[in-house]
């Protein structure tokens, strides 16, 4: 995961308490750490928000992985909040969640899109670990982790 997700991007603790929020603050620490243009901030959040309308990226027990295809990325970017209180992510199994990764990827590398949803899940999957980025604290320390993942 450290191979897409931005050091500079990552959120050791969101501030958002419901789920248009978190995806706001993920988008903005994007376009923060110059993964795009600023003037393209406003139209990811909508293409993220709608892929969440066709069902919720709140997956296991704790995790979310809200993502998007977007023109306005040239590359696969992410990036990750860790929230300690929780937010209702619309989740199946009705639990907030705490660890969120965000990708944003172009229209044109459907691929490399999948993949990517492939690795964190699979990461993520992992009780020790998703314990782990809980507790970090801080951004350097969460980036650190990814690498173990």
């Amino acid at each position: 995961m450290s191979d897409f997700i931005f050091r500079e991007a990552i959120i050791p603790e969101l501030k958002s308490k419901d789920k248009e929020g978190v995806v706001r603050e993920l988008v903005e620490s994007l376009s923060r750490a110059g993964c795009f243009k600023e003037s393209e901030t406003e139209d990811i959040i909508r293409a993220v928000l709608k892929r969440e309308l066709l069902g919720s990226t709140g997956i296991w027990p704790g995790i979310a992985i809200p993502h998007s295809k977007h023109p306005g990325v040239g590359k696969l970017v992410g990036t990750m909040g860790i929230s300690s209180k929780g937010v209702d992510f619309g989740s199946r199994d009705g639990t907030p969640a705490f660890v969120f990764i965000l990708i944003i990827s172009p229209v044109d590398q459907p691929v490399v899109h999948l993949r990517a949803l492939e690795a964190v899940s699979r990461v993520l999957k992992e009780p020790a670990y998703v314990q782990n980025l809980k507790s970090a604290g801080t951004g350097p320390a969460l980036f650190e982790l990814l690498g173990k993942g």
